[in-house]
């Protein structure tokens, strides 16, 4: 995976059934998570490969020494080992989605 940020991958509404069968397909599972404003999650690292997808609101989200302005539709890949961080810009807070997999890549 080498395009860590892709903007505009999801059609908005983002639709959370639709994201979750894709994921499925490609043997990820999937989560949500809802975000006060401000709320960070920082530094984290996995084992696994991670797919993030805006689907309410803004984040700031760094992958290693990328940063990128997310927003509703925009798909985040995080490779496995990668650290990684996000924080919710927005003053509504957001939503957004997360799975873990492997990529066939990998």
């Amino acid at each position: 995976m080498t395009n860590v940020f892709q903007k505009s991958a999801f059609a908005l509404p983002v639709v959370a059934s639709e994201v979750k069968s894709a994921w499925l397909q490609e043997g990820f599972d999937f989560g949500i998570f809802r975000d006060q404003p401000g709320q960070e999650w920082n530094d984290f690292v996995h084992d696994t490969d991670e797919f993030v997808v805006v689907a309410e609101g803004e984040l700031t989200i760094r992958v290693g020494a990328e940063t990128a302005e997310c927003k509703a539709g925009d798909l985040v890949c995080v490779p496995r080992g990668a650290v990684h961080s996000l924080k919710t810009t927005s003053q509504n807070g957001s939503v957004w989605f997360y799975g873990y997999g492997t990529w066939g890549d990998n």
